[in-house]
């Protein structure tokens, strides 16, 4: 199985937060799920750190790539196609990471592991 994660769910699945639901949990830890990470939540992360709004996410910031690879996360680029979907998604939703999320999620039949109810807004297969 392939599942693509929520920038926090990322965050929570590094912390060894508490918030992340079991169900996450399991299939993050599956040796057989492969868990892919967009570079959109590489952006918000290092967005968030320098705008103060993550103080605690300074290491995550610092090496993106590093902490993916420590866990055996994949990356999943931002390809022309997911742009064009995230600006063509419909509705009122303006946060341009999650629109970014949504179409990668929508393009490459990913479920998202997310706790955020706007993704099942757009048709997305959520897991939590």
């Amino acid at each position: 199985m392939r599942i693509l994660l929520d920038t926090h769910a990322l965050l929570w699945w590094l912390d060894g937060d508490r918030r992340l639901s079991q169900r996450a949990r399991r299939l993050i830890d599956n040796e057989e799920t492969v868990v892919l990470v967009s570079s959109a939540s590489a952006w918000e992360i290092c967005t968030k750190f320098r705008l103060g709004k993550l103080p605690g996410a300074a290491a995550v910031a610092a090496d993106v790539k590093g902490c993916l690879d420590s866990q055996g996360f994949v990356s999943l680029a931002i390809t022309v196609d997911h742009a064009q979907r995230a600006g063509s998604l419909p509705g009122p939703h303006r946060d341009p990471f999650d629109r970014v999320l949504i179409a990668q999620s929508q393009a490459e039949d990913l479920p998202l592991v997310t706790v955020d109810p706007v993704f099942g807004l757009y048709r997305t297969k959520v897991i939590w």
